[in-house]
């Protein structure tokens, strides 16, 4: 609007106009409205039609001229055209064109059907039937080159923008990922990789870690390992996963009882050196530090674990010699397998679709990644061909007083465990089972004879 819209009000000319017409409502009344009607505040509809009605003769006079497009190159190039009789020259150069036509389609055609199968080919062997991403002769459109970082080559690697938002979406495709900053020292460049490990462990794999990263024209770049989306490595990791939780949950809950320790003794040894220093005064009594009740707890759960130790150990040794691997290798299966099932059903479902789809790519095909597929994408680092290792350690710790001890204690535990079963549960739980009998014995003896009394 060019001001204010109010129902028959005048159009102002100086004050009250928007400002983006501001200049332009100014160049009007200075050029029209003031010689045409005179200085005026503001324009009326009929002093606009006015004005309007009086341009009519002019308006069509421009709209019956003919020429206009040529108006511009002037009089005397005009007339220099018409004397070399160009138009002629150029209608014949129209006609040759013309009659090229059909060569000048074909060529377009041809032009056309080399670069859809230069371009669109490659474009569906990459986004629909991913081809090349499962033929692996050669690298996908969307693989960004190789990471390589704890003894591993990561193939299937992408870049990305936005880690934050791209991981949203990625961990939807049941892969872990890793995402890593990358730097080339030389010339100051950075960029944002995914690197997919689909093969070994991730023990070792943690935030901070670094690595090397060659891209698709083999230049290299410094990796360092900033976001990790955990998901089911390898079938072997999850057969191991329970007890590697187990020696962890040991570890930390020693550490945390060591550094317990550790600061109980540093506050006793300020307590003692700050009553040395400061006169003797009269010390409170001291509270019992452990109840009789917690020592009953402690030492009855003690025992029901050795007990439930002793009770496994003995019935494998009980067993037939030939026997004892195969129970030995059915605990270890009802300890492993429950994770390996699960690790194997989800390793099942990684999809590289949720990936794609993060960086832009409308994705429509389920484009999964099983085990055999994930293990090829990820090669794990091993010994050439000939080489051997050498296991000679020449700063090797002497563990043999450590390994005795272990192996004394673990006797010591089981003929512990089968002591409690045998000499000391078992007997009275045979006790306690044979209760009942006996007193239905004793009341049967002592009834039957007062039953039998009227007899007589």
């Amino acid at each position: 609007p060019l001001a204010r819209v109010e129902a028959g009000k005048s159009l102002p000319l100086q004050d009250a106009i928007n400002p983006a017409w501001a200049a332009a409502v100014s160049a009007l009344d200075a050029l029209v409205i003031k010689p045409l009607v005179g200085e005026r505040t503001t324009l009326t509809e009929a002093e606009w039609q006015a004005v309007t009605a009086k341009f009519a003769a002019f308006m069509a006079w421009e709209a019956a001229k003919t020429g206009a497009t040529v108006e511009k190159l002037g009089l005397p190039r005009a007339r220099e055209l018409l004397a070399n009789n160009t138009k002629a020259a150029l209608d014949a150069l129209i006609l040759r064109d013309k009659a090229l036509e059909p060569e000048a389609n074909a060529i377009a055609a041809v032009d056309k059907l080399v670069r859809f199968h230069r371009d669109l080919y490659r474009l569906l062997c990459n986004f629909v039937s991913f081809h090349d991403f499962y033929s692996r002769k050669h690298k996908a459109t969307f693989q960004s080159g190789v990471l390589y970082l704890d003894q591993r080559s990561c193939d299937l690697c992408l870049r990305v923008d936005d880690a934050g938002k791209h991981a949203l979406l990625a961990g939807l495709s049941g892969t872990y990922l890793a995402y890593c900053d990358c730097v080339r020292k030389s010339t100051g460049q950075t960029r944002q990789i995914l690197a997919a490990f689909t093969a070994g462990d991730s023990d070792n794999l943690m935030v901070g870690r670094n690595g090397v990263f060659y891209d698709r024209e083999g230049k290299d770049w410094d990796a360092t390992i900033v976001k990790i989306i955990d998901n089911p490595m390898s079938v072997q990791q999850a057969f191991w996963a329970p007890y590697k939780k187990l020696v962890r949950f040991i570890e930390e809950q020693a550490a945390k009882r060591a550094a317990a320790a550790d600061s109980d003794a540093t506050a006793h040894l300020q307590t003692t050196a700050q009553g040395a220093v400061t006169p003797a005064a009269a010390k409170p009594p001291e509270k019992m530090k452990l109840d009789i009740g917690v020592l009953a707890a402690i030492g009855m759960v003690l025992s029901t674990f050795v007990g439930a130790v002793g009770v496994i150990f003995a019935r494998i040794f009980g067993l037939p010699f030939w026997q004892i691997p195969l129970a030995c290798v059915a605990i270890m299966l009802g300890i492993s397998l429950p994770s390996v099932v699960i690790a194997a059903l989800k390793l099942r479902k990684r999809n590289l679709g949720p990936l794609l789809d993060a960086n832009g790519w409308a994705i429509n095909a389920k484009a999964k990644i099983n085990i055999p597929f994930g293990q090829s994408l990820t090669q794990v680092a091993v010994l050439p061909q000939g080489s051997t290792r050498n296991l000679v350690d020449p700063f090797v710790v002497d563990h043999r007083g450590r390994n005795w001890s272990i192996a004394i204690g673990t006797v010591l535990l089981i003929a512990l465990g089968v002591y409690l079963w045998f000499w000391q549960l078992k007997p009275k739980l045979d006790a306690a089972s044979a209760k009942p009998n006996q007193l239905t014995n004793s009341l049967s003896t002592n009834v039957a004879p007062a039953v039998a009394a009227p007899a007589k």
